[in-house]
């Protein structure tokens, strides 16, 4: 048998564009031979899978899980929106984010488990690429858990129980009863869908993002020509109206704005007797960050027109 050597994985993944333990596997089973790794990989699905991966998966589904005291939530990407409907394609997601409520928030983690066929889950999302025929990604995952309260969640523009477009979970560290924590964790998850913040306290901002907005306040009261102190007041107000506006416990709650979200919370601490703590929360949009190809026809069409 060949010795199947870093150069041999490196020459088959750049034929196949398929992974390099993918590719390794294969020449394993053929002897080092490429191109009977090649064959062999088209026969279990992995070169078909291989060649759809250089396509951009952008639509898919966010699967959230729950249990009590912990939470998890994914984000599963396909190339169409038709694909996020396939009950298998769901089915994968809902497995996905059961997962990770055990394993954690680690891609590689949960890819590296077995499935109930006794198959790792990066090989079961090969074989599900190869089947539908499409491009997909296993893109992230977030766990969050506590000792005493709820982890609520919420999914937004659901498409399945638990799938969605946008998901949330927001963790409520309390001995309080727990019906009410979980209705008031889900007001807030809502509220979170549709505000997006930035982060849970201004202690918790990003210091590059505070410092990136005092400049452009500071530049902005300058150019009025007041002088330093009075400059200084008005950057403090304009940051003030900012953290407002991003940070989740100063943010006005979109079903009540005459009261923030930090009040919301102490008032139900109140009725319940018993202090709240919003411990973390965590938001996914599906695509978020994700550079789609632009598709303009037109465009082609004088480029082609013009090179005639």
């Amino acid at each position: 048998m060949a010795e199947i050597t870093a150069a041999l994985v490196r020459e088959l993944r750049e034929a196949t564009a398929a992974g390099m333990m993918d590719c390794k596997k294969a020449l394993t089973e053929t002897g080092g031979d490429i191109d009977a790794a090649i064959d062999w990989m088209r026969k279990n699905g992995m070169a078909k899978a291989a060649k759809k991966a250089g396509r951009v998966a952008s639509e898919g589904v966010v699967a959230v899980a729950a249990d009590g005291t912990s939470g998890s939530m994914i984000e599963l990407n396909s190339e169409t929106d038709f694909v996020s409907r396939n009950d298998d394609f769901q089915n994968f997601a809902k497995m996905l984010a059961t997962r990770a409520l055990t394993t954690g928030g680690d891609v590689d983690v949960i890819k590296a488990t077995q499935t109930d066929g006794g198959q790792d889950v990066a090989g079961a999302l090969t074989e599900l690429i190869a089947k539908i025929g499409e491009n997909m990604s296993f893109r992230r995952a977030v766990s969050l858990s506590l000792e005493n309260g709820v982890v609520a969640h919420y999914v937004h523009n659901s498409v399945a129980p638990d799938l969605g477009r946008i998901g949330v979970l927001v963790a409520l560290e309390s001995t309080g009863d727990v019906d009410k924590l979980s209705e008031l964790g889900r007001k807030i998850a809502m509220h979170i869908a549709a505000t997006s913040p930035l982060a849970l306290s201004v202690d918790d901002l990003d210091s590059a993002v505070i410092a990136k907005e005092r400049d452009v306040f500071s530049e902005q009261a300058r150019s009025s020509g007041k002088p330093d102190n009075i400059v200084e007041k008005m950057v403090e107000g304009r940051l003030r109206k900012f953290y407002k506006e991003v940070v989740l416990l100063q943010q006005p709650f979109v079903m009540n704005p005459d009261q923030t979200v930090a009040q919301l919370v102490e008032a139900m601490a109140e009725e319940l007797g018993t202090p709240i703590t919003l411990v973390s929360y965590a938001r996914m949009g599906l695509g978020e960050g994700i550079e789609k190809k632009s598709e303009d026809f037109a465009a082609e069409v004088a480029a082609v027109a013009g090179g005639a």
